[in-house]
């Protein structure tokens, strides 16, 4: 079966059986000697295609039917003609049903975390290790990240979603013992020089630092960010800097957060410290590059933020209910080639998968979020699929958008953080109830990371417009002196 047959496999997914909170996605998409792998959450099915092959494996390793879960953050790896793909799953899934307020909840003591093997040439599938508390409300760390660690020949994997036994695990990939290296929650690393680095997160506050791991002499270097390590390069903060994903290039770790990316090196800060560069940063939002990840692509990286990553309905807060939902613009594709950031592509809801099979990029996509506890369905709710795109294509174009931002999600806060690389004509228009000012921060990705400018205008009651084009091929940040609670910023970006 050629790459092209392989393609022609791919379908599109509707709402199906799997109780969970909202959506999950496709994730752990990975294409590797010949066998092109995914995992579609909630209905916990993972899937082997290759030539003459389509298998789908639904977790009878782990317990037994019906299931759901699998792997919401992309934890996978391959090494010799293997396949590692880690998550968590509910085997058996059970769905306890709405209260009397309308509240719906699922029961976790069958919530698995779990690491399986795969052998390509074999096609055969071995469950290496699964752990659970077996609790009613709780659950242990989820998988949510793995790395090959090539001096020690083991697995490395992130533990950052759940109440106990979180941290950076290793397993011996021969016997499926694990042992614990550190106890931080960890979300998502990389390898970066001769260390393995992962994001210190906290839900559902965000990113507090980095701990890497030393492969040569198991020693941890632990880096936590204070309040200065919050603000971006333009002198204002990122607010709930919840973590995507990690990616070593260039000679430095990228740790992509909401509402923007720490590049630097956290080994040794005095050869070049961490920075915060703000990118598509909309407030108190849910947009961001959470449950996606970051590809090598061209000697560049290829990493999605996304409209719609998480949501909730039922909570105590209405304003928390609005801002979350409000839906800004579309998810994007960035090609971030330093010191240039581009849009390449746009999307719907979500892209949580992105992976190289030939000369096409395959971009795992969904309708729907995660939601929160009470959000509970006994089905996922979002219609999963896939995207093929040309990367020669992908890589030559940036799409037309508009962001529509209202001034309940950014208060005084300064927003933006938007690549201006490959548009002609790109604009502001602002509606304002009242005379304002407008500071226009002006910087690029260049490595080590440059100075900001900014410019200063004026803004009218009324419609006011700010044509942008003095600042294409740079990434431009907002600020406004006073708040206004009828403003509208409209970001608009063509060709």
């Amino acid at each position: 079966m050629s790459n092209k047959n392989i393609l022609y496999e791919l379908g599109e997914y509707p709402p199906r059986y799997g109780p969970e909170w909202g959506s999950g996605g496709i994730f752990g998409l990975k294409y590797y000697r010949g066998i092109l792998y995914y995992t579609l959450a909630f209905e916990a099915e993972s899937h082997f295609i290759g030539r003459e092959r389509h298998r789908i494996y639904r977790f009878e390793l782990v317990g037994s039917q019906p299931v759901s879960g699998g792997d919401t953050y992309n934890a996978v790896d391959t090494v010799d003609e293997k396949i590692y793909f880690g998550g968590w799953v509910h085997a058996p899934a059970i769905y306890k049903g709405r209260s009397s307020k309308g509240l719906a909840t699922i029961s976790f003591r069958n919530k698995y975390s779990h690491v399986h093997e795969y052998d390509v040439e074999n096609d055969d599938i071995k469950l290496l290790w699964k752990e659970s508390i077996h609790d009613e409300d709780k659950w242990t760390g989820e998988v949510s990240d793995i790395i090959y660690d090539p001096y020690g020949d083991r697995l490395l994997f992130a533990r950052g979603d759940g109440h106990v036994n979180l941290g950076i695990y290793s397993l011996d990939r021969r016997n499926g013992k694990i042992s614990m290296i550190s106890n931080k929650p960890v979300l998502r690393g990389s390898l970066y020089l001769d260390h393995a680095c992962f994001g210190v997160h906290v839900f559902p506050t965000g990113t507090y630092g980095i701990e890497c791991v030393d492969l040569i002499e198991e020693r941890i270097k632990t880096r936590m960010f204070n309040q200065e390590d919050k603000k971006a390069i333009d002198g204002g903060e990122v607010i709930y800097p919840v973590m995507g994903d990690a990616i070593s290039a260039y000679g430095r770790y990228f740790l992509f957060v909401r509402g923007g990316v720490y590049v630097g090196n956290p080994i040794d800060e005095s050869l070049e410290p961490l920075k915060l560069i703000r990118l598509m940063d909309f407030g108190i939002n849910a947009y961001g590059p959470f449950r996606t990840v970051a590809k090598p692509l061209g000697g560049g990286i290829v990493i999605a933020y996304n409209a719609y990553t998480n949501s909730v309905f039922y909570h105590d807060d209405p304003n928390i209910v609005r801002s979350i939902n409000t839906i800004v613009g579309p998810s994007v594709l960035l090609y971030i080639s330093p010191p240039t950031v581009r849009i390449i592509g746009a999307y719907g809801a979500r892209i949580t998968g992105i992976e190289r099979v030939g000369g096409k990029l395959v971009l795992a996509t969904n309708t729907m979020a995660n939601l929160a506890q009470y959000d509970v369905s006994p089905f996922d709710m979002g219609y999963r699929g896939f995207v093929i795109e040309s990367i020669s294509e992908l890589l030559s174009r940036s799409p037309p958008i508009t962001y529509i931002v209202p001034s309940y999600l950014i208060g005084n806060n300064v927003f933006g953080g938007i690549p201006l690389s490959g548009y002609k004509y790109p604009r502001l228009i602002i509606n304002a109830s009242m005379d304002n000012e407008l500071i226009i921060y002006s910087y690029n990705l260049s490595l080590p990371v440059s100075s900001v400018d900014a410019d200063r205008f004026s803004i009218r009651r009324g419609i006011n417009i700010i044509e942008l084009d003095k600042y294409r091929g740079l990434i431009v940040s907002f600020e406004y002196r006073e708040f206004d609670r009828k403003l509208l910023t409209k970001i608009i970006l063509e060709n």
